[in-house]
């Protein structure tokens, strides 16, 4: 159940003011003490995720966020972190209170709709309140969604709950290697070794290629790049498809077979997580940077940096190579992005192995908002080496 990663699961966000009854409805549709409960206003201090298997849902992360009312010293703090929720929230629950100033939910849930998100309205503590289907009927009245009334103590509404998440579920079926590749092909996975790993481990990208490449029916062989030629040596036929890190694109490039097709890990998961239109067309930007300009690399994982760090060492070498050495970076993990994005002349992504599409998706959104060029780190290295013209998107 807590196998699939946190990237591949549905994320489910619980938005409403302290003492709603967002953490208690959590725990009741888990059946765990997820999330602490407490009558103390500002109780969830932070979000708090939780990844379970639900009937017709599968894999989801539950998240419970701080009260949208919070006051506390550290609520304007609180209230960023619930906006980064939003980035990666598929689907929101909403809760009402019985209340007759609703402005912060509805504040929300404009934010949500305008991200596209899908809404379920819930009265929770149906159990604690005498005029339910007045509350209901209001709720109804003023957001045009006919509310679940649920109570975590008698578990009354948590079916109901569940069906209607269930269907505001769109399937969206990708593959990875979607018209790369078909079954019976044979593909080539030149993967040098990234010391940033755990020893005895591939990085998630690799793993997860691997695995929908053989579920397709597709012959797969492994190899480093120092042992690339061999591994062509030993096939009767050049592979169908090569796909390898965009670190050694040129190194592979130059050692493929004319016959073979050529991508890599970071631009599979751009076409997977993102919008690799945009990423091209922004990687079309690095020809124009000059010293003067300031460029922003986003990560998506947090991590110590290393010598061969891709985000943090050898795409900044590459980019102050090409542009100069004044050239200005910026770079930023995990859910760190910058709310002002105005005074950058490009944004590199990583490939988001570690995000939900939605995640990503709000990322490029915001990015077009503010008129910045946002590329991937795979299609930006196929530009910084003078291949992009060459590779497959």
């Amino acid at each position: 159940m807590t196998q699939t990663p946190s990237s591949q699961r549905l994320h489910i966000g619980f938005y409403g003011r302290c003492n709603s009854g967002k953490s208690s409805l959590i725990n009741a549709l888990t059946g765990q003490q997820v999330a602490l409960v407490s009558n103390v206003a500002g109780t969830t201090t932070d979000p708090v995720n939780k990844p379970m298997e639900l009937p017709d849902l599968g894999a989801v992360t539950l998240v419970d966020t701080p009260g949208l009312d919070d006051n506390t010293a550290l609520g304007a703090e609180r209230m960023r972190a619930t906006r980064r929720v939003m980035d990666r929230t598929d689907i929101a629950v909403v809760l009402f209170t019985d209340s007759d100033d609703w402005s912060v939910e509805l504040a929300v849930m404009e934010e949500l709709r305008r991200r596209e998100v899908a809404v379920v309205t819930v009265v929770a503590g149906c159990d604690q309140v005498e005029d339910t289907e007045s509350i209901a009927a209001r709720v109804e009245q003023t957001t045009k969604i006919i509310p679940v009334c649920t109570s975590a103590l008698t578990g009354q509404g948590l079916e109901e709950l569940r069906r209607r998440l269930a269907a505001c579920r769109v399937e969206e079926p990708r593959l990875l290697t979607e018209g790369f590749c078909e079954a019976g092909d044979t593909v080539l996975l030149v993967m040098p070794q990234d010391k940033q790993a755990p020893k005895g481990r591939l990085i998630q990208p690799q793993v997860q290629t691997l695995r929908e490449l053989l579920d397709r029916g597709c012959r797969a062989m492994c190899c480093t790049t120092e042992d690339m030629a061999s591994a062509l040596g030993a096939l009767a036929e050049p592979p169908r498809l090569i796909i390898t890190d965009s670190q050694v694109f040129d190194t592979v490039w130059k050692m493929k077979p004319e016959e073979s097709r050529l991508t890599s890990f970071s631009v599979l998961m751009a076409r997977y997580k993102g919008d690799i239109g945009e990423f091209v067309e922004g990687a079309k930007m690095i020809g124009a940077l000059t010293e003067k300009s300031r460029v922003l690399i986003a990560e998506a994982c947090t991590h110590a940096p290393q010598n061969e760090d891709i985000g943090r060492v050898k795409l900044p070498q590459m980019l102050r190579r090409k542009v100069g050495e004044d050239l200005t970076i910026d770079v930023v993990g995990g859910a760190d992005f910058p709310d002002d994005l105005s005074s950058y002349d490009l944004i590199i992504h990583c490939g988001a192995c570690m995000f939900n599409r939605r995640h990503v998706m709000s990322r490029v959104a915001r990015a077009k908002a503010a008129e910045v060029p946002i590329t991937n780190y795979g299609v930006a290295i196929a530009a910084l080496t003078g291949i992009l013209n060459k590779i497959e998107f």
